[in-house]
């Protein structure tokens, strides 16, 4: 059975991975559940399992640049976690600034009445679909 394609969003972290997935016409990104890991090996293969399900013909992960556009030490760690996704899947990876993505979620939680320190999943879901949002909006364009 085909299934319409999409691209997968994710929002890397240490102990957590937001994610989110584009509609099929490429327009508007929906977060999904949080991978929270104590080892990267099985996120890895849960965003495999993502990648099958949903029929994902791209992969964009947020790059956390310092605020002056430079690699950092957390940009430095997620190129690294980036470089083992690339060589575990057969879809193009690639990667967009995601500068303020989480403090946007954290804003968006508060608007919502909601604590932000007790929805950390709930935050890397809405940074994913952020990045991914801002990657379908300038693709369009």
């Amino acid at each position: 059975m085909y299934k319409e394609q999409r691209v997968l969003g994710l929002d890397l972290g240490e102990k957590r991975i937001g994610l989110a997935v584009s509609d099929p016409m490429f327009i508007i990104a929906q977060g999904l559940p949080t991978i929270e890991y104590t080892e990267f090996k099985t996120a890895l293969a849960r965003i495999i399992a993502v990648i099958e399900e949903y029929s994902v013909c791209k992969v964009v992960v947020g790059l956390p640049l310092t605020m002056r556009g430079e690699i950092g030490n957390m940009a430095e760690k997620s190129l690294k976690l980036i470089d083992l996704i690339k060589s575990a899947i057969r879809v193009p990876v690639d990667t967009i600034d995601e500068r303020l993505t989480s403090r946007a979620a954290e804003q968006a939680l508060r608007e919502l009445g909601k604590s932000p320190s007790r929805n950390k999943s709930k935050i890397d879901e809405l940074a994913a679909s952020f990045i991914l949002q801002t990657y379908l909006d300038m693709a369009k364009r």
